[in-house]
């Protein structure tokens, strides 16, 4: 290697130990990191890429050469009485089948061996001492030799038992053991923490890990006690006593009988048992009720698991598998904002680009203005950005203590970012309105909306070519579509004849789309495709709709009042009264063509509560497919609550179905139960 690269690669190797060294610190004892675990994860498995390259350059204050950091200060400092290790990660199939190999090539015995797989909680671990069944020293891991004394605080606990039950059927407690858990906080937990601290002006935490750290860190043990804490126990640190557990799944069962929360796990005969565990806890991660942030793969036999040794700080023979990330911080760079078809201007944010998932992100929602304001999202925050599963990315909110004064208040625009009309709030919602209708932006969209699949589906009409209709000023809604001729396309960019023609057609070939289909493309708030067929099944022909009442509309099943006067409102305006007639003119006016038929109800006797966004349909088309079917859906959870259906950003209605023990599903679970028009 060129001289000047060694020095560049060697300022690397400083620099990623100061950085480590800093978030350690940030982490275990400020307890308020401010990135992420992935990005962590990175930084550690770029410095032990260069340490493998130069072992000559590894030094005792490495990161890989010690088990974390030191205890915060005024806490009693507790010496562990064996080292209390981390973990090495993995992050692919490829990556655990080299663990193995590597194992194998140590000892053998590794290919025969057997597995447990545990979830990895996402909490803070604590070493709890028992002599003679009775509780006498807890602590936290530290930097893995020496942590703190937090007795006093976890006593509070009520997941800690504070004396080990004799059963006389059961197991005696052994004159001392050394237990070592997870204390960590639910979601639902998490969440009433958080809204009580708010109702009281103290400082929320950023995340369950953070605020279950933060609790159990309490010099007044009467802060502790009223926080939500929960454990779970996986290992046995020392055992003197008879008959101690030979295999991680006598460990799990021994505590277990001796009276201590234990987590769930799988014991795998070999890698491939290991892989589809594995795929398992992933599925289960978004339901779960605590974070999980990956599974602990453990050769079962302890004598062979201890007989393989450490490297650094990580025993051999275990190993966490990470997760796919899902969570990582970034910068904002900048927040803008985007016009729908119905006005709705809504804010996303700009971001320095970042990967998550193996998907880079540089663009995410960030809900509605009154978000921004409420989490203090400033332009030029480290962020953090969440992704789980395929949905839209998002801000959970600020790293605040990352802050260096140079971070701007955003101010919502007061006007249109289009069209410059002024921006309207209606009173009891969250959404800001451009409330000029000829609004370019929304023009544009509605076009796109018109022309869509499911509305008139008028092939080669997508988002570019409404725009440059649009700019061009060819239309002023959508009924002008059916007015174009071919000249009047030729001008545009990318249009030749045959183009042209094949547009027209396709707009020509859209006025034998059936009522419910142009009911839809109207774009009417609150109007899916499920509502629009509802209603052509129950008026003739536009006229008729257009006669509706407010009362005649929530009359129908799965049409509420909100969705009602949304209705007639669309009906009542000038504008779209003119386009209707527009519509008429040019031979666009379908009417129906069956009365409706009788569905079966497989959900009749169900309560069904929506809460959160649902892919692909409004909650107010959702309430018509349920009701539709013979299900009654409410809107507050109770005991009497059949199932939740949870979308994208639930609400509190899943805390308190978690509380009260009502099953949830998503959109898609319910469609494969009771579909099977799954399209809708």
């Amino acid at each position: 290697m060129p001289r000047d690269d060694e020095q560049a690669l060697r300022q690397r190797y400083e620099e990623l130990k100061r950085l480590i060294h800093y978030h350690n610190y940030r982490y275990y004892v400020l307890n308020d990191p401010i990135i992420s675990d992935y990005e962590y994860d990175q930084l550690m498995r770029e410095l032990k890429a260069i340490e493998e390259a130069h072992p000559e350059w590894v030094t005792p204050d490495s990161p890989t050469q010690r088990a974390g950091a030191p205890p915060a200060e005024g806490f009693r400092k507790v010496r562990h009485p064996a080292p209390i290790l981390s973990l090495a990660n993995v992050f692919n199939d490829a990556e655990l089948d080299a663990w193995l190999e590597r194992l194998a090539r140590l000892n053998p015995r590794v290919r025969e061996a057997d597995f447990t797989v545990e979830p990895k909680i996402d909490g803070l671990t604590v070493v709890l001492h028992y002599r003679d069944g009775v509780f006498t020293l807890g602590a936290t891991r530290g930097d893995g030799e020496e942590g703190e004394d937090i007795t006093a605080n976890l006593r509070t606990v009520r997941a800690v038992p504070l004396r080990i039950p004799v059963h006389p059927d059961g197991p005696q407690p052994p004159p001392y053991i050394v237990v070592r858990g997870e204390a960590y906080m639910t979601h639902q937990d998490f969440e009433a923490l958080n809204e009580r601290l708010r109702r009281e002006g103290q400082r929320t935490f950023a995340n369950p890990r953070n605020a279950a750290a933060g609790s159990l860190r309490q010099l007044d043990p009467k802060v502790t006690a009223a926080r939500p804490l929960h454990l779970l126990c996986y290992q046995i640190v020392v055992y003197q006593g008879p008959n101690p557990p030979r295999t991680q799944w006598e460990v799990l069962r021994t505590l277990e009988a001796l009276g201590f929360p234990v987590v769930e796990a799988d014991l795998c005969p070999d890698l491939a048992c290991v892989k589809r565990a594995y795929r398992k806890w992933v599925a289960r991660r978004e339901t779960w009720p605590y974070d999980l942030d990956g599974v602990v793969i453990k050769i079962n036999d302890l004598a062979l698991q201890q007989s393989l040794g450490v490297v650094g700080k990580d025993p051999r023979g275990m190993v966490a598998y990470k997760f796919p990330a899902r969570e990582v911080t970034t910068i904002l760079l900048d927040i803008k904002v985007n016009v729908g078809r119905t006005g709705v201007l809504t804010p996303y944010a700009v971001l320095e680009p970042v990967e998550i998932g193996g998907v880079v992100i540089r663009k995410a929602t960030l809900h509605n203005f009154d978000y921004i304001r409420e989490k203090d999202i400033r332009i030029g925050d480290r962020v953090i950005v969440k992704r789980a599963g395929d949905v839209i990315p998002y801000i959970v909110g600020p790293v605040v203590s990352a802050r260096t004064g140079k971070e701007r208040v955003y101010e919502p625009p007061t006007h249109c970012p289009v069209c410059g009309a002024p921006v309207e709030k209606v009173e009891g919602e969250v959404a800001v309105y451009c409330i000029n209708a000829a609004c370019p932006a929304q023009l544009s969209r509605n076009l796109e909306h018109f022309a869509s699949r499911e509305a008139m589906d008028i092939e080669g009409l997508g988002r570019k070519i409404a725009e440059q209709l649009v700019q061009a000023r060819l239309v002023e809604d959508v009924a002008d579509l059916y007015y174009l001729k071919v000249a009047d396309l030729l001008p545009l960019e990318g249009f030749a004849q045959k183009k042209a023609e094949n547009l027209i057609a396709a707009i020509q070939a859209s006025k034998d789309r059936p009522l419910e289909r142009l009911i839809y493309a109207l774009g009417i708030r609150g109007v899916g495709a499920v509502t629009a067929r509802w209603l052509a099944e129950r008026y003739e022909d536009l006229d008729a709709l257009a006669q509706a009442t407010e009362e005649d509309l929530a009359a129908i099943e799965g049409i509420g009042p909100v969705t009602a006067r949304f209705i007639v409102d669309w009906f009542r305006r000038e504008r779209n009264r003119k386009v209707l007639e527009k519509l008429r003119r040019a031979g666009v006016w379908p009417r129906a063509r069956r009365p409706a038929e009788a569905r079966p109800q497989p959900l009749a006797g169900l309560t069904f509560v929506i809460t959160g966004a649902l892919p692909g349909l409004t909650r107010e088309e959702a309430k018509a497919w349920l009701e539709a079917r013979g299900a009654k859906v409410t809107n507050s959870v109770s005991r009497k609550t059949s199932y939740l259906i949870v979308g994208e950003n639930p609400g509190s209605k899943l805390a308190k179905a978690q509380a009260l023990g009502v099953p949830t599903l998503s959109w898609e679970e319910v469609l494969r139960r009771w579909g099977p028009e799954s399209g809708e």
